[in-house]
């Protein structure tokens, strides 16, 4: 598609049809819903309302990942830029680039800041953070590029010594196998001088890890439930949130937090857009999402069977969070 705006330092690309987002869900929910253990992809969270509560849940006291990778940002963004050298930040997801700045600034301040590559879904907040950008940062150029990165990367300028940034443990989301493929894609893209900066969540205690994503005050629980007043609304669905709870358990041999809505009831669910049935048994559990744990070994066998292989890496000081810088594996 034609980029929706160009200015002499913004440019905004828009590569989704209208109505793709609309389609995946459809495609989504009929599959995942089809399943023996039902399931359905954690990104349909983030409508207006889902993505307030994630804003809330990453002030809760529980909720540590945030706060984590925050401070390593702050404390370490120096050091990161150093080691990456880029001519050009990408930031997979980048919403209002709160979390970016620290390295724009160390950018700025080692005078390599030359331009921002923000990759996301809405063009309204790429748009408004591009031109607050240009105006914080004199000279900075912003190439905004709207896609479902986890579909498009193909579309990501490829000119320049880049810092590719996927940063609040995202990567956690993705299953082995097709997290295996979409970090493969990654470091194909990849020049020799390019890097990547990956944030991710590290193993720790259970109890720890549940109470993040089980919170006292029950927020999560909202945000859980919210992908169900999603598919009411565009699916024409009509699940009652009230007849399902939220549930959150650490699952010690994956390594991974496992998050669920299970059926308070036997109930049956009407999707009319989808002229679709779906059937709950009272206790019968629906996955909603994951969220992957790593230590430093189990992340450098991941990046090796990617194609990378890790430069660098960094931690908070309590050690609850890691950002790790990998570059393309050298081939033989």
């Amino acid at each position: 598609m034609d980029p929706a705006a160009t200015t002499e330092q913004v440019t905004i690309e828009v590569h989704l049809a209208d109505g793709a987002g609309l389609d995946d869900l459809s495609d989504d929910a009929r599959a995942g819903l089809s399943r023996t253990l039902k399931e359905l992809p954690p990104k349909y969270f983030y409508d207006e309302r889902g993505s307030q509560l994630f804003e809330q849940i990453t002030e809760l006291p529980e909720y540590y990942p945030t706060r984590a990778e925050r401070s390593i940002l702050e404390q370490q963004s120096t050091e990161i830029v150093a080691a990456a050298n880029p001519h050009s930040l990408v930031e997979l997801g980048s919403g209002s680039a709160s979390k970016t700045r620290h390295l724009l600034d160390a950018m700025q301040d080692a005078g390599c800041l030359q331009r921002y590559i923000p990759v996301d879904i809405s063009a309204e907040i790429t748009r408004e953070t591009a031109e607050t950008l240009v105006r914080e940062y004199p000279g900075l150029r912003v190439h905004g590029v709207i896609c479902d990165f986890e579909q498009h990367l193909e579309y990501l300028p490829r000119d320049g010594r880049r810092l590719i940034a996927f940063l609040g443990g995202t990567i956690g989301n993705f299953p082995p196998d097709e997290r295996n493929s979409f970090l493969s894609r990654i470091a194909s893209l990849m020049g020799s001088e390019d890097g990547l900066l990956l944030g991710t969540d590290l193993v720790k205690e259970p109890a720890r890890l549940e109470a993040a994503y089980d919170d006292s005050a029950g927020v999560t629980a909202e945000f859980n439930k919210n992908v169900l007043r999603v598919l009411n609304r565009e699916l024409d669905a009509d699940f009652d949130p009230d007849f399902f709870e939220h549930r959150a358990f650490y699952d010690d041999e994956a390594s991974r937090i496992d998050i669920r809505l299970r059926s308070l009831a036997d109930q049956t669910v009407t999707i009319a857009a989808l002229e679709m049935e779906v059937e709950f048994s009272r206790g019968e559990e629906m996955r909603t999402e994951i969220s992957c744990k790593f230590t430093r070994e189990h992340l450098e066998e991941v990046y090796a069977a990617a194609g990378l292989e890790m430069a660098e890496w960094w931690t908070d000081p309590d050690g609850l969070f890691a950002l790790s810088l990998a570059r393309p594996a050298e081939v033989a």
